[in-house]
């Protein structure tokens, strides 16, 4: 259902790749509330995914940038402005990527090199992104600007790996961003810790169903959807949450609030009476080594 929250309004969307992507189900539900956007994503994204298909059913445009390259940010803001005739009011940011993580490094035994890299596309992409907004006062007063977060910038996961500093440096991004900018143009900015969700990104990080299981027997109301984590964004780019700002927001179904939930203590209990207690309860054909247990 659609409530025109977004009606008159204009933004760009990073990230979309294909139907499985959170920001794909942003920009669809910004469509449906009535804003205007440009789609952006690296070059080799774009070749890769579908982003020109969403750009036709949104009735948008696709431009190229590497968020990680300001002359390409710098070119971006520029045409998007000139495409919209006037300044902008939300910025959805969705981008993350890990090569220790793709390539199964771990993190006592970091490529420093990769990290470098994951720290820039994952964290440091987000202060260029804002810093040349506001060198070229892109957004509207009271504009809202979002990147989506994971509660492992808080707690250890297991072979999260070097994504969770990526992810504490962008929560710190958007406070200490969100205080100048605040100060100085009224612009709020915002981090959404979401759910576990299988995204393409996210089927890529070893062990994703068993995290995914074990946080929705942990989360009172289970796992937040990429649907409605686009309905969240939806609202922070909505003049209705106009004064909330600097905040890391969970979207997660409770389980950050959660110590211990019944069912993931039943199926705790359920692996203490294996016959075999290195047997993994999730995949009885898997034997667990000792120092994973």
């Amino acid at each position: 259902m659609a409530y025109n929250l977004l009606n008159g309004k204009k933004g760009i969307i990073f990230g979309a790749l294909n139907d499985r992507s959170i920001a794909w189900k942003t920009a669809e539900r910004a469509y449906e509330e009535g804003a205007e956007f440009v789609l952006t994503n690296t070059p080799m994204a774009l070749r890769m995914g579908d982003t020109h298909l969403l750009a036709e059913k949104c009735k948008t445009i696709v431009i190229a940038a590497d968020a990680t390259n300001v002359e390409d940010l710098e070119n971006l803001f520029k045409v998007t402005l000139e495409h919209f005739g006037g300044k902008i009011d939300f910025i959805l940011h969705s981008i993350g990527m890990s090569p220790n993580v793709r390539k199964k490094i771990p993190y006592d035994g970091l490529n420093y090199e990769y990290y470098l890299k994951t720290m820039d596309i994952s964290a440091i992409s987000f202060h260029k992104v804002i810093q040349t907004a506001k060198k070229l006062d892109a957004l509207n007063e009271w504009g809202s600007i979002v990147a989506l977060s994971y509660i492992a910038a808080q707690r250890t996961l297991f072979e999260y790996n070097d994504m969770a500093d990526a992810k504490a440096a962008l929560e710190s991004i958007a406070r200490s961003f969100g205080y100048i900018y605040g100060r100085e143009k009224k612009i709020r900015i915002n981090t959404i810790s979401q759910s576990p969700t299988l995204t393409t990104a996210g089927s890529g990080v070893k062990g994703i169903d068993g995290l995914m299981d074990f946080t929705e027997r942990m989360s009172p109301l289970g796992n937040a959807t990429a649907e409605e984590c686009a309905d969240y964004c939806i609202t922070l780019f909505s003049d209705l949450t106009k004064k909330v700002t600097m905040q890391n927001l969970f979207n997660d179904g409770g389980f950050s609030s959660m110590g211990m939930s019944y069912r993931a203590m039943h199926m705790y209990n359920k692996s203490l009476e294996c016959k075999d207690c290195h047997t993994n309860p999730l995949n009885p054909d898997e034997d667990l080594p000792n120092d994973k247990l």
